[in-house]
């Protein structure tokens, strides 16, 4: 075996959990480690938050796993009611029905459905290649893996991929990150053979081509 394969493989495998690491250990980051800490659902997103008494005899906060609202850094209580209450609110403003599908698909906002698109596209390119193996092999009356088999592999392996590193799963990371690296080994090993075919079917016709030696006349 060439280690290529093998390299690539443990390389997407350090980048994908590196990916997944990154929000992960960013969100638990704690400004104040004396700080308590808390997760609140603000309609379908989750947002940690930290908690310590101020000077004034009551408690300051910090928001974490929102970009937006931790560049506040710690604010009083009074603004954090605020912004709790307006981001409540502003949920509750959404119609029921759209509540209800970002909270079916674990989402904050439209913006985050096409996330949902491509781990959508890589489920189906999974079930699509099992199907696609089964009728050619029916047809065939034997098991044969035909090559759209290993393209709907690569690219639904490529997709989930990406959903998982947005989802910021690891166990998904780690299934995906060894099966693309063989699914693109199969497709090369597919190229080359045909390569090859294709030259030895170019030198068997130019062989039947050539002209046969004449005798020599004594």
């Amino acid at each position: 075996m060439k280690p290529g394969p093998v390299i690539a493989m443990v390389v997407l495998l350090l980048v994908g959990v590196w990916l997944v690491l990154q929000p992960t250990l960013r969100k638990f980051k704690r400004i104040d480690p004396e700080a308590a800490r808390i997760e609140l659902s603000l309609g379908a997103a989750r947002i940690g938050v930290e908690q310590r008494a101020s000077g004034a005899g009551g408690f300051e906060y910090h928001f974490v796993g929102d970009r937006d609202l931790e560049s506040l850094a710690w604010i009083d209580d009074g603004r954090f009611q605020t912004i709790v209450n307006d981001r409540m609110r502003s949920w509750q403003s959404r119609p029921a029905m759209e509540r209800t599908l970002l909270g079916f698909f674990n989402i904050s906002s439209w913006g985050n459905f096409v996330w949902i698109v491509v781990g959508l596209t890589g489920q189906a390119c999974f079930f699509g290649r099992m199907l696609v193996q089964w009728v050619v092999s029916e047809k065939s009356r034997r098991s044969v893996v035909p090559a759209v088999f290993w393209w709907m592999s690569f690219f639904g392996g490529v997709a989930l991929f990406a959903y998982f590193v947005w989802r910021t799963d690891i166990v998904g990371v780690l299934g995906q990150s060894t099966g693309v690296v063989i699914y693109a080994r199969n497709l090369r090993l597919i190229h080359k053979h045909n390569r090859r075919v294709r030259r030895d079917e170019s030198k068997s016709r130019d062989s039947a081509a050539a002209p046969e030696p004449v005798a020599a006349q004594r």
